[in-house]
């Protein structure tokens, strides 16, 4: 904080007549949660299969509540409920860490799944 200039050679410092506390609200903006949470299931599910998407979300945001939608290339043959999980886990504990938000419900879609390198390999 700046001081105010006396005349007199010394600097007094403004008086503040709203306490810190009750100066404001900080706003993070939908966008950034979205960011948020895509980066968190990038994070829990690794890179997208060699042809697939990274991560994509929306949200919607109410009274500091988060409402989250994921959608993800999963590479298959692979545990598609234990990955999800592992999204739904990551995607709440990051938007809670860094955007202070709760997060009620995060909604996983699978959108393609990608045959890995062994599984096209197997034949019946």
């Amino acid at each position: 904080m700046t001081g105010v200039s006396t005349g007199t050679g010394t600097a007094e410092q403004p008086q503040s007549r709203v306490p810190p506390a009750e100066r404001g609200a900080t706003r993070v903006a939908d966008r950034v949660v979205e960011k948020i949470a895509a980066q968190a299931a990038r994070e829990a599910v690794g890179p997208p299969p060699a042809d697939g998407d990274a991560p994509h979300a929306t949200v919607a945001i109410h009274h500091g509540t988060a409402r989250v939608h994921i959608e993800l290339d999963l590479g298959y043959p692979c545990d598609i409920g234990a990955r999800c999980a592992a999204v739904r886990r990551r995607v709440t504990e990051r938007v809670g860490a860094l955007a202070n938000m709760t997060v009620s419900e995060v909604a996983v879609w699978v959108e393609r799944l990608y045959p890995s390198a062994k599984g096209a390999e197997r034949t019946r």
